[in-house]
This record gives structure tokens, sequence and C-alpha cells, in this order.
């Protein structure tokens, strides 16, 4: 070792690290930061939202309808199950619908559209029929299957509306026509009234303004001027402010916004406050999984429309966050594939049913806590009900197939082969076969990744 002049060995010299550098790297909060956006932007995200997001909605809703809906059956003289277990078929056939709208192409789904909107609008016309419509909480909006099932044909014109106006926009935006207002609203505006016309002739106002909200969000997709938009709300609005003032009913469910007691502002708001009674015994990790007190007939429709308040009571308010951000993760999943596919009707199709699932949640949960009026709509997946289970979950569907069919999607799914063993079909002798292809992290560097992968 060369020695210096004063005959010491030199002084070796560490090569000091930029402070920034450092300073990223000694952050741990910083580093778990980076690594959640590194992770939330790879391109399967959306699908893991969408797929496990909608999973445990349900599984956690067939839990919360087991638990809520047995004094009510045992109160009708009927199994404490028997909801639960009609829940429970309801979700097994959706399971069917959702993995067979998962693995259809987008061309089928679009031919669909217009059969299924034609059998939507013969079934709501056919609720009106007497002898085969029948009446729930009066409300004209069922047709009876035989024994104890139902069909409530309104909630497949949702899944309708959003694949036919989909379809109609996506053919208008290909030959340049949506620059026109008459043809961004001819003829979407004109039959999408002709639903809601259906619909209120049962007097079902909760589903007309479900089905007014996919409508607007179609037509703020379509790139509908301010003014335009503003319109076709003013006469919205303006049926519905009509509707309400000449509905005792209604002007009732109104009043209730806010209220503390049971007969508040000259009205009746016994639901409305026991939810809110619900939610707040509840606390923060609740009274556990069957303890609910409301449940024992102070609180109408506990497992259907006002599920989310025994929700509260029974798991607190970690229980009632945790729903929310599971249908927060569901909208941010489809508003993500709505703005980065570059198919038309993919994103008119995914922005219409984020529109529709994310609007009726927020109208359920918001009546449940006193916020707006009751509007008589189930929560999502998660209420009791088959009619609306069904369609959603094909809805969910939809989404799941267009969250693989974008490109960075697709090639990080080709990418998945088996960790053992040859490619499938690989016969003939052993000197004459092709070698195994390892799934190795070098063979995955090697393979050319899109723009969008990381």
């Amino acid at each position: 070792m060369p020695s210096s002049r004063t005959g010491r060995p030199p002084v070796q010299r560490t090569v000091r690290r930029p402070a920034a550098a450092r300073t990223v790297r000694d952050n741990p909060v910083r580093q778990l930061y980076l690594r959640a956006k590194k992770a939330w932007d790879r391109p399967l995200t959306a699908y893991y939202l969408i797929l496990g997001g909608s999973l445990l909605i349900i599984v956690l809703g067939l839990v919360m309808v087991y638990s809520a809906s047995q004094i009510k059956a045992l109160q009708m003289s009927l199994p404490g199950s028997y909801f639960f277990r009609k829940q429970l078929l309801a979700a097994a056939i959706g399971a069917g619908l959702l993995l067979l709208a998962s693995r259809m192409p987008v061309k089928l789904h679009r031919a669909l559209a217009y059969p299924m909107l034609a059998g939507a609008v013969f079934l709501m016309a056919l609720v009106q029929v007497p002898g085969i419509g029948m009446a729930v909480n009066g409300n004209q909006n069922w047709i009876s299957l035989g024994g104890s099932f139902q069909i409530q044909p309104s909630e497949f014109g949702k899944l309708a509306l959003v694949l036919w106006g989909a379809d109609l926009l996506a053919r208008k935006q290909d030959k340049k026509l949506l620059t026109q207002w008459k043809h961004m609203l001819v003829p979407l505006v004109p039959v999408a009234f002709m639903l809601l016309g259906l619909i209120m002739l049962g007097g079902d106002m909760g589903t007309a303004i479900i089905l007014t909200a996919i409508l607007f969000g179609l037509l703020w997709l379509a790139g509908a001027p301010t003014r335009l938009f503003v319109g076709v709300l003013s006469i919205a609005g303006l049926i519905g402010l009509i509707l309400i003032k000449t509905s005792p009913n209604r002007m009732a469910r109104l009043a209730c916004i806010g209220a503390t007691e049971p007969r508040s502002a000259g009205a009746d708001c016994w639901q409305a406050v026991h939810g809110i009674y619900a939610l707040a015994s509840g606390g923060i990790f609740g009274s556990g999984l069957g303890a609910s007190v409301e449940k024992w007939g102070q609180l109408p429709e506990a497992h259907t429309d006002f599920i989310f308040a025994v929700t509260g009571e029974e798991l607190g308010l970690a229980g009632t966050l945790s729903v929310l951000a599971l249908f927060a993760a569901l909208g941010y999943a489809g508003i993500r594939v709505a703005g980065r596919t570059e198919d038309p009707f993919v994103r008119y199709a995914a922005g219409g049913v984020t529109t529709w699932i994310t609007a009726q949640a927020v109208i359920n949960i918001g009546a449940v806590l006193g916020l707006l009026p009751i509007a008589g709509v189930p929560l999502p997946l998660f209420s009791y009900g088959g009619s609306a289970l069904l369609p959603t979950m094909f809805a969910i569907g939809l989404l799941i197939a267009f969250a693989r069919d974008e490109p960075a999607a697709r090639a990080a799914l080709a990418m998945r082969q088996p960790r053992f063993g040859r490619k499938r079909g690989a016969g003939g002798s052993a000197r004459t076969r092709e070698p195994r292809r390892w799934n190795t992290m070098r063979r995955r560097a090697s393979v050319a990744r899109t723009s969008g992968e990381r």
C-alpha cells in the first residue's frame, strides 16, 4: 500500500451521497408512498379492484342479509334463513352471468343492446297489464313468476339503457355526428324518457332517478355542451318537482330529511329516524353480528333499503367505512377503465355502469344517513333482491371484460403462464420436443412490454 509523505497510510475517504437521495431512501413514509403509487399504476389494478371489490361487497351483503332478515322471516312464519337462501340463489345465478359477461367479446355486447332494450320495454309495459303486474309497497312495478319469485323489469331497464345508449353514441361518434346537438339528443333522450314514463306509471320515483343519472352520465361522456346539459337537467328537474308536489307520500319523504323525531314536520319519519338510531347505537366496532336491536320490528325494510343501517349497528363505524371504501374503489376502477380505453363503446358503457352503481349507492346511503329523501332503492350488490342483483352483477362482468381488454392488461395477462411444465400440446419425443420455458424473472424482462405497463 503506498504511503503518504508522513509515512502513514492514506485515509480512505467515502463518497458522500446527495442529501436528496439519502432523504428519499431513509424516509419510510416516502418509500411506502412510492410503492403504493407504483402498485396503483399497474395495468391490472382496475381489474383486481373491480373483481375483488365487487366480490367482497356481495359476500358481506350475503352475511348482512342473513343477519337482518331473520326476524322478518320469523314474523312471517317462515324459516329464519328464508331470505338468505333466496339471495344466495340469486348470487349463484348472478355469478354465472358475471362470468359470462366477463368472457363475452365487445361485439357480442353491442349485439345484445337492441334485443335487451326491446325486452326491457316489453316487460315494463307488461307490468301495467291487470292480472300480470303486481304492486309492492304501493309501486306497480313487479311481475309474479309463480310462488314467492318476482321480477322487477325496471332493474333490467337500467342495464338496457347503458348498453343501448353506449352503442348508439359510439356509432354516432364513428360517423362524426356528435358535434350536432340533435344527433346527441335524438333518439337517446326520447327513449330514456319513454323508459322513465313506464317506470313512473308504476310510481317508482327512486328507479326513475337512477335512470336519469345514467342518461346524464352518457351525455356528459359524449361531451354535451354546458347549455345543452343544463337544459336537459332543467326539464328533468321540473318534471321531478311536479311529480313530488303532486304526491303527498313524496312530500312526506322530502320533509323527513334531517329528522330526529319519529314524527317531524307533520310527517311520519319513523323509518328515517330509526335508521339514524341504528347507526348511532353501533359505535366504532358495533354490537356484533346478529345483535341488532332495530331489526326487531322498529326498522322497516331492514334487509332491503335500510340494510346499511343494520350494518352500522352490528359492525359499527368500521363496517360502514369498509363498505364505503369498497364502493369508492369500485367507482375509481370504473372511471379508470372508461378513461384509458380508445374504444368509444367501452368508454360509454363503463362510464354508464359506474354512474349507475355510484349514484344508486349514494342515494341509498344518503337516505339512511338522513341527508337525502328515502327513494326506495336498494344498495347495489348488497341489499336483498334478486331482480336488482342479477343485472348489477352482469354489469360488473362488463367492467371486468373491459378492464381485461386494455392493451397493457392483455399483455400482463398473456405473460402469466404455468410456472412449471411445458406448453399445452407440446408432444413428440424427448429429443424433438422443444425445451421447457421456465417462467423466470429473466425471461419476463426479455419480453417487450407496452408503454402502459410498469
